[in-house]
């Protein structure tokens, strides 16, 4: 049998133990982050699945794995289909799937602390639809059959300076008071642990490239908070920096206050808190307002001193990445690298800024097949050499004190067919199709997805994911609420209307499974575009500077409007970039950022 087996073996035997006909595992923890700690990846330990989004439901005779289009292929190589069924969505909710398996009568267990009520209330009328029930556990069964299960990261919190975050937790404070006042509620319940990063001006290393601590935070309406945070995260110029109005609790005596507000009105975010916490403010005997984070809005809309820092940021992080392309492109045709040599040499041309804090995710580096996996990650076992006839396709970025970068580029190793040159270039003029977008002011990213997807589209061709993301200062490299997604694409959500400040990933792509994937990101910046008539309009400045590989381009299917941005873009690579190398280094730039012919 093998260790994922296993696995799922001990937990049906702890289910029966607890008396549950079922289970379910989703990839968050407490604060409902995409990108969790060692001590929550309870999905991958079960499965073997390694991406950053699904869920897992097991029954007594059934098992089934929910990843969506983005993790189509990556589930099945690294899930055993022996044990699981693999399941689409959004095709196929969970709660939907359990309305259709579970078996009448069956008790299907969840915990509370990883699931929004919304989810239960769905799950809860599905199962019952089916004469099922759907239980809260008190502890959580994959941790009880978990032997070598981690501790939650002891890392210290580290302060963001003031100077850095451009203003100070105080004003940001002030701002979020105002909002309760507006609500005419007591206080707002903050789960989001970027959402408290951002808002106390405060980092941590809790979690993997994302530079946020496990904590909780209840904002009062005058603007003062209470903190529950693990006591020794607290370092001196920590406690400093957070003052008296910020009182400090441990974390685990969060749950107790929230059972202290009888009579008063809390605010808490219902697509962000768990329904942990719902309940136990009702059952408290407060009246809990179901309202968006108030700190998400804000914090994605940059201020001037963030957008700086960004600019920076990008700079170095842009001429790293150039000189590892530089790097794959002398070394790759000789044989005998792969994807892991050069998730390493990146690494290590970043590390060489002195400055890079992490990565702000895990690199993806795919050759051939390996990069119609649009989330792919290489492994020691999945690790393959980059040959002749591939494309080689890196997806990455950086963590700085000043910004956080997301790039994706991709060489062919040898010389490209056709068909690559064909698929390449409608991706290029989908992303200068959203690049170049001018649009009204209330416009939502979804409004602008099909713009970067038409030259796909006219071919019959489409890809399974988001055209982009917004990304956070010195934070997390996924950042709402904004986005550049139909709902129906994996990546989508509510509509968002994009303002002024914020940073959004532009990267439409293709793949074919099998052979290779291709996909073209930068990031942009959301800006206000001025017209004669006054009308307010935006339109976005682009941030990323590294040389798009032009021998990947068919000239022949670009306008003259595309060829004309194609060259200015390469021509603002070149003049930021030269700065930073050496004679040899320029010659290679030049000739990579040259017209295209």
């Amino acid at each position: 049998m093998s260790t994922h087996a296993a696995r799922l073996a001990a937990l049906r035997d702890q289910l029966r133990r607890d008396r549950l006909d079922g289970f379910v595992v989703p990839l968050t923890d407490e604060h409902m982050s995409e990108y969790v700690g060692g001590y929550a990846q309870r999905l991958a330990w079960l499965t073997g699945f390694q991406g950053s989004a699904g869920n897992a439901v097991v029954l007594p005779e059934a098992a089934a794995i929910f990843t969506d289009g983005r993790y189509t292929l990556q589930v099945r190589e690294q899930v055993s289909a022996d044990d699981w069924q693999f399941v689409a969505v959004p095709q196929t909710s969970v709660a939907a799937w359990l309305g259709d398996n579970a078996a009448n009568g069956a008790r299907i267990g969840y915990d509370p602390w990883l699931h929004t009520r919304a989810w239960v209330e769905e799950a809860r009328a599905e199962l019952a639809a089916r004469g099922a029930e759907l239980v809260a556990v008190d502890t959580n069964p994959v941790d009880a059959v978990w032997p070598d299960r981690p501790l939650p990261s002891p890392a210290p919190l580290t302060v963001q300076d003031d100077a850095q975050a451009g203003a100070t937790s105080a004003a940001k404070r002030a701002q979020v008071a105002d909002w309760i006042a507006a609500e005419q509620a007591d206080a707002v319940v903050l789960t989001a642990l970027d959402s408290i990063a951002w808002l106390l001006n405060v980092r941590g290393r809790d979690v993997a490239h994302t530079p946020v601590a496990l904590a909780y935070a209840i904002v009062a309406a005058d603007g003062t908070a209470d903190l529950f945070i693990a006591p020794d995260k607290l370092t001196d110029a920590v406690r400093q920096h957070l003052g008296n109005a910020i009182r400090l609790h441990p974390r685990d005596a969060f749950a107790a206050a929230l059972r202290g507000h009888a009579g008063k009105t809390i605010a808490a975010d219902p697509n962000g808190a768990v329904a942990a916490i719902f309940d136990t403010l009702e059952a408290g005997g407060a009246t809990v307002l179901p309202r968006r984070d108030p700190v998400l809005l804000a914090k994605a809309t940059k201020n001037p001193v963030e957008i700086a820092g960004h600019r920076a940021a990008s700079v170095r992080d842009g001429a790293a990445l150039a000189r590892f392309l530089r790097w794959v492109e002398a070394e790759a045709p000789k044989g005998g690298l792969t994807e892991l040599d050069c998730v390493a040499k990146l690494q290590q041309f970043r590390e060489a800024t002195g400055v890079l804090l992490d990565t702000s995710f895990d690199t993806i580096s795919a050759t051939g097949a390996h990069g119609a996996s649009p989330h792919y990650h290489s492994t020691p076992e999945s690790n393959a050499p980059l040959e002749l006839g591939q494309l080689y396709l890196v997806d990455s970025g950086g963590q700085y004190a000043d910004g956080t970068t997301d790039v994706t580029r991709v060489l062919p190793i040898g010389s490209p067919t056709a068909e690559m040159r064909d698929r390449f270039t409608r991706v290029l003029q989908g992303h200068i199709a959203l690049a170049t977008a001018v649009f009204p002011v209330g416009t939502t990213g979804g409004q602008l997805d099909g713009f970067a997807r038409r030259p796909l589209w006219q071919v019959g061709l489409d890809y399974a994911h988001g055209t982009g993301h917004g990304v956070g200062a010195y934070l997390s490299v996924h950042e709402g609420p904004a986005r550049i997604a139909q709902p129906f694409y994996p990546g989508g959500g509510p509509a968002e209307p994009l303002r002024a400040g914020m940073i959004l990933s532009n990267e439409p792509g293709y793949y074919k499974a099998g052979e290779y994937g291709i996909r073209i990101e930068n990031l942009v910046l959301v800006e206000e575009r001025s017209f004669s008539d006054g009308a307010p309009f935006l339109g976005f400045e682009t941030l990323t500077f590294c040389p798009i590989e032009r021998s990947l381009i068919l000239p022949e299917l670009l306008s003259t409007a595309e060829r004309a941005w194609l060259d200015a873009y390469h021509a603002e690579v070149l003049a930021v970039l030269s700065p930073a190398f050496d004679a040899d280094e320029r010659a290679w730039l030049a000739e990579k950022c040259a017209p295209i012919a």
